[in-house]
């Protein structure tokens, strides 16, 4: 049995440097659907083809490329976050809170590898 329990949902984040640029290379190209841009937040999100899974595009200034970083959805971040701290996970920083949006925290695999989980506050 795992530690935490994770929705039917997964967000790869991208950094870019014009998310609305990207999220049109990602329509024309791949043929993935715009959900929305969140202008006030630097965010943006497309659904791919696959049920439950999207592509997030954070824009940076100075964006890491090759770095995709998979975001997991829960329930419940506070639960899931605690449960990974009590197993020794380690995270970077306290969870982040955009109200009425999402909650959103990362954390590091054994290797240092970047994961995120977040709680979907949008009601949506």
């Amino acid at each position: 049995m795992s530690v935490v329990t994770l929705d039917e949902t997964i967000t790869f984040a991208l950094s870019v440097k014009d998310r609305h640029a990207s999220a049109a290379w990602y329509s024309d190209m791949l043929g993935f659907t715009l959900k929305m841009h969140i202008d006030e937040a630097g965010w943006s999100e497309l659904e791919t083809m696959t049920k439950g899974v999207t592509i997030g595009l954070g824009e940076q200034a100075e964006p890491a490329p090759g770095n995709a970083v998979p975001v997991f959805g829960v329930a419940d971040i506070t639960v899931a976050r605690t449960a990974l701290e009590q197993a020794g996970v380690r995270f970077d920083g306290p969870t982040d809170t955009m109200e009425g949006m999402v909650s959103l925290a990362t954390f590091y695999d054994p290797d240092g590898n970047a994961l995120m989980m977040a709680q979907d506050l949008s009601g949506g």
